[in-house]
């Protein structure tokens, strides 16, 4: 059975539903998912006077073909989007500055060091998506950052997010797509803290200063991120989820849930309907937490399957703001961002191929039995074929095909690299 066959087969069963196909292909392919740069490079930088990786951040493996320069990471960026179906986003965190050999705090970061990104990301159709780095610094070597009792270390990390925020609005005013500017800060102590109030003062100060300088919404969208614990923070972390929601509705800020920064019993899926309440946008960094947040490849089990439901059962598909953050050294990079880019488009077909309203429905009849019936049978449901279908349409390689071309660009790029 060709590929066509077998979608047109699979395109009858859900039809009996209700389901339009196509419609639901021509979805899809409006939907961007925003892919992080620094799986490419195992969250390195190009900053001349670079740190160690910090903030209990951790990248295991040495797989061959690390991209080293701005141009080999867009280059393997490249190759991952011709094997992923969809237009999609770059989330670049401020350590991506291209600074022509020069020592440029992050302080004084401007637009003209992301030149060559906005470049690149017009020629390619990509739009691009920031986050300030506020660790792997020598101020944050203790782990506080705007939550810090030094006045001029704040300071320091205020004055970065606030010159983030404008390289964001630059990034959306060039590429006219508005970019997300994410705030995540490691800030939190490894040991029981005798005062939980006074850090979070300050970092709402701290944040507080940064919104107050004025950037154009319609460029640059604020948001900002909350974690449980961290390796050095295990007991407290200033940043809470309770601290960032209440933050972010307070001030309009996005709140931003990664799937990786909650205790390990909690799912960010029974999350998004809540946020969704009370807040016109919410935005999502999707890893796989394996027992801590150890941002393993997304792959497509049950969480990532129930995410996309949540966004899709609830019409939030241009409200929720879908990003990834994982790394892994121990296998090809590119192969990390195809797998993981692929299986989160995947999650969200397979919800945009479920008959919501029907489910619903039965819910509100009380009628559990059919509802858990039809759950479980639209698990096995020909959605293999349809996916196959879209990849082929959207002109990339269906089924394994794509790995073929990771191989090959192995031997003939990543290989060379030293």
């Amino acid at each position: 059975m060709t590929i066509r066959e077998g979608y047109e087969f699979a395109k009858q069963e859900y039809e009996k539903w209700g389901i339009g196909v196509d419609d639901v292909l021509e979805q899809l392919s409006r939907l961007p998912i925003s892919i992080h740069c620094w799986q490419g490079d195992d969250v390195g930088g190009f900053e001349v006077n670079r740190g160690e990786l910090s903030g209990g951040i951790d990248v295991t493996g040495n797989y061959p073909g690390k991209a080293r320069t701005p141009e080999e990471l867009r280059q393997d960026l490249e190759k991952a989007l011709s094997l992923i179906p969809g237009k999609h986003r770059v989330n670049l965190h401020a350590i991506y500055a291209e600074t022509n050999g020069e020592v440029v705090e992050r302080n004084e970061l401007e637009p003209k060091h992301f030149a060559g990104w906005v470049e690149w990301a017009k020629q390619n159709g990509v739009g691009l998506d920031f986050n300030p780095t506020l660790f792997s610094h020598d101020k944050a070597a203790d782990g506080l950052t705007l939550a810090h009792p030094d006045e001029e270390i704040r300071k320091f990390w205020i004055e970065h997010c606030i010159a983030s925020r404008k390289i964001g609005a630059y990034f959306g005013q060039e590429l006219g797509t508005p970019c997300l500017t994410n705030i995540w800060i490691p800030d939190g102590y490894k040991d029981t803290p005798s005062d939980r109030l006074t850090p979070r003062q300050r970092l709402k100060d701290s944040l507080d200063q940064i919104f107050a300088v004025p950037v154009d919404e319609n460029h640059n969208v604020d948001a900002v991120e909350s974690k449980l614990f961290g390796i050095g923070s295990e007991s407290y972390v200033v940043g809470s989820h309770e601290f960032y929601m209440g933050y972010a509705l307070k001030n309009n800020k996005l709140c931003l849930l990664d799937t990786g920064h909650y205790h390990p019993t909690e799912t960010v899926s029974n999350k998004i309907s809540s946020m969704l309440l009370f807040s016109d946008q919410v935005a999502l960094h999707v890893s796989r937490p394996v027992r801590w947040d150890s941002d393993h490849v997304v792959t497509l089990d049950d969480e990532l399957r129930e995410i996309a439901h949540e966004i899709v059962r609830n019409d939030a598909l241009d409200r929720v703001m879908i990003g990834l953050d994982f790394f892994d050294a121990s296998i090809n990079r590119v192969a990390a961002w195809t797998i993981g880019t692929r299986n989160m488009i995947k999650a969200m077909l397979y919800a945009l191929l479920t008959p919501h309203a029907y489910l619903k429905q039965l819910q509100e009849e009380g009628n559990f039995t059919e509802r858990l019936a039809l759950q479980e049978e639209f698990k096995t449901y020909p959605f293999g074929a349809i996916w196959n279908y879209y990849c082929e349409k959207m002109g990339v390689p269906a089924k394994e095909a794509w790995l073929e071309e990771v191989k090959a660009y192995e031997r003939e790029v990543l290989s060379k690299r030293g």
